[in-house]
């Protein structure tokens, strides 16, 4: 069994449930935190929408650099709507999808680096960078926002069967 056909079922299923809760976040709130040292929701679903879109890069170069010497600084997004949101994690989850259906098996042991201004932050292989910065990273933040949602009454959806705001079946 390929790479692919391992991964691509629990990504898959991370992103659909990813997308439920992005479509739970309320825009009047996206300014909420929950303690004066945490992200506010926007920022949360904002996150959420990028992560994606980091996997082709991680999978086709060697590294990313976050603050090139001589370049421009990485910039989160700072979408302002829900709908503006869903539309980059749909697009960052499909081109995320295509470069890990094309990726070659031998291509996973292969370093990758994230770096700042060119000093390593993290190194470890495209396999790990997938599976840990990826998609750990984003099912984190995704809890994270499941927690500001319920804090502020907002109905958490399912994810692995029905949520206390689902009813069981």
């Amino acid at each position: 069994m390929s790479y692919a056909q391992m991964m691509l079922p629990e990504f898959d299923h991370e992103m659909a449930s990813t997308r439920k809760v992005l479509q739970q976040v309320p825009e009047d709130k996206f300014g909420w935190k929950a303690h004066p040292k945490s992200n506010s929701i926007g920022w949360n679903a904002n996150h959420l929408a990028e992560i994606p879109g980091w996997a082709a890069g991680a999978l086709n170069q060697p590294s990313f650099d976050v603050a090139p010497v001589g370049g421009e600084r990485y910039q989160s997004p700072k979408l302002t709507t829900r709908q503006a949101i869903l539309d980059l994690f749909d697009r960052n989850v499909a081109a995320a999808r295509k470069a890990i259906a094309a990726v070659k098996d031998e291509e996973l042991g292969q370093m990758w680096s994230l770096l700042d201004g060119g000093k390593p932050l993290m190194t470890m292989p495209r396999a790990a960078v997938v599976r840990s910065f990826i998609m750990n990273h984003a099912i984190h933040h995704r809890a994270i926002l499941c927690v500001y949602l319920r804090l502020n009454d907002i109905p958490v959806p399912g994810m692995y069967g029905p949520s206390g705001d689902e009813p069981s079946k």
